[in-house]
C-alpha cells in the first residue's frame, strides 16, 4: 500500500510539473543584438538592431517596437526619452512568428553643468516646519509640511514668517509636496496613496485623488498645463490636472545612470528643479527627456541656520516670478534663503 501511495505521489507531481510548464512562454529561437555597450547607449548615438538566428530559420521579415512604439532597425536616439526601455522584435518565418525581447538604457550624452548661487536675502522660517513643498502663486507663498500628527498646509508671509492660513492634516497622513494651478492647491501625502485638492482662496478641501502606478507621493510641480509628480524613484509622472490620471512619465538619468529619490520639485522657466532626499543639492531636469542638465550644491546653507537636534536636510524650493529669484529652505530650518543661480 505504501508503495502504491509513493507511486501515486510521483505521478501527481509529474502531472503538476507538466501542467505548469505548459503555461510558460516558448523560448524564442532568436536573440536581439544591439550596439549598446553592456545595455547602455547615449542619446546622441544611433541604436542599431539585428537578429541572431540560432536555428537558421528562413526569416521573412522583422518588426521592432520600443515600449510598444514601432521603430526601425536603425534609430537616432536624439528625440527619445532617457532611461530603461523594452525592445521587442517580432520575427516572421515559415508562416510562423516568434517574439524576442531585450532592454537598453538610454543615457544623456553630456554631464550635468555645475551651478553656484548667491544669497540675496534671508527671511525667518518656522523652525518646527518639516518642509515638504514650497511654491509661490500670485505673489503668495504656500508650504506643505510633513510628519504624522504634524502635517500642515499653509499660506505664509515669506518676509516675516507669519502664518496667514493653516490647515492641519488628519493624524494618519504624512504631508508631502504641493503645487498650485488654476486656483487649486494639489497636496500629496506620502504612503497613503492619496492626494488632496483645496481652493487656494478659502483653503477648503474640495476633493481628493488616488495615485496610479506611482505608489507614493513625494514632490509635485506644474508647467501651467500638466502636473509632474515624483514618487521616490527615478520616475516623474505626468498627470492630467482635471482627471489626475498619470498619462506618461519620464525617467531621470545623467550620462552615467539613473538618479533616484527625486523629492520636492519646482518648475522654473521650462526646467524642473528637484531636491534629492537626504542630499543638500538640487538637480535641474529636462522635462522632455528626463536628462539631468545641471546641479546646484546648497550644502553650505545648512550651516547658516540654527543648529539643533531636529535639524534635517535641505528641502523646499520655490521660484518667485515677481523677483525672478529662487527661495530655498529645509526641514526644521529657521531661515528661508532668497538666492540667485549662476553657472560655475
Amino acid at each position: 500500500m505504501n508503495t502504491f501511495k509513493h507511486l501515486l505521489i510521483i505521478l501527481l507531481s509529474a502531472l503538476i510539473i507538466s501542467c505548469g510548464s505548459n503555461t510558460g512562454q516558448k523560448k524564442s529561437d532568436f536573440i536581439i543584438k544591439t550596439n549598446a555597450i553592456k545595455g547602455d547607449i547615449s542619446n546622441n548615438e544611433t541604436l542599431n538592431l539585428s537578429i541572431e538566428n540560432k536555428k537558421k530559420h528562413p526569416i521573412d521579415s522583422v518588426s521592432y517596437t520600443l515600449n510598444g512604439k514601432k521603430i526601425s532597425n536603425t534609430s537616432n536616439l536624439k528625440s527619445f526619452k532617457l532611461g530603461k526601455h523594452n525592445i521587442n522584435a517580432t520575427i516572421y518565418f515559415n508562416n510562423d512568428k516568434q517574439v524576442a525581447t531585450t532592454t537598453v538604457t538610454i543615457l544623456n550624452n553630456e554631464a550635468p553643468k555645475v551651478y553656484t548661487y548667491k544669497i540675496i536675502n534671508e527671511y525667518p522660517h518656522d523652525i518646527t516646519s518639516y518642509t515638504q513643498g514650497l511654491e509661490f502663486y500670485k505673489g503668495n507663498l504656500y508650504e506643505s509640511t510633513g510628519q504624522r500628527k504634524e502635517s500642515k498646509l499653509r499660506q505664509v508671509d515669506y518676509k516675516t514668517g507669519e502664518v496667514l492660513k493653516n490647515v492641519n492634516l488628519a493624524d494618519a497622513f504624512f504631508g508631502e509636496g504641493l503645487t498650485v494651478l488654476n486656483d487649486k492647491i494639489y497636496q500629496l501625502t506620502w504612503q497613503s496613496g492619496t492626494g488632496f485638492i483645496y481652493d487656494v482662496n478659502t483653503f477648503e478641501k474640495t476633493n481628493s485623488f488616488k495615485y496610479g502606478n506611482s505608489k507614493e507621493g513625494w514632490g509635485i510641480c506644474n508647467d501651467s498645463k500638466k502636473l509632474y509628480k515624483s514618487d521616490g524613484t527615478e520616475n516623474i509622472w505626468i498627470l492630467n490636472p482635471d482627471t489626475l490620471v498619470e498619462e506618461d512619465h519620464i525617467q531621470v538619468y545623467t550620462n552615467k545612470g539613473k538618479i533616484v529619490e527625486i523629492n520636492e520639485m519646482e518648475w522654473i522657466n521650462g526646467v524642473i528643479y528637484a531636491n534629492r532626499y537626504q542630499k543638500d543639492g538640487v538637480a535641474l531636469i529636462n522635462p522632455e527627456n528626463g536628462a539631468v542638465i545641471g546641479v546646484i550644491d546648497f550644502s553650505p546653507l545648512k550651516k547658516l541656520v540654527t543648529q539643533h537636534e531636529g535639524l534635517d536636510v535641505l528641502n523646499g524650493i520655490a521660484y518667485n516670478p515677481d523677483t525672478k529669484t529662487i527661495f530655498v529652505t529645509g526641514k526644521r530650518w529657521d531661515k528661508l534663503f532668497e538666492v540667485e543661480i549662476a553657472e560655475k
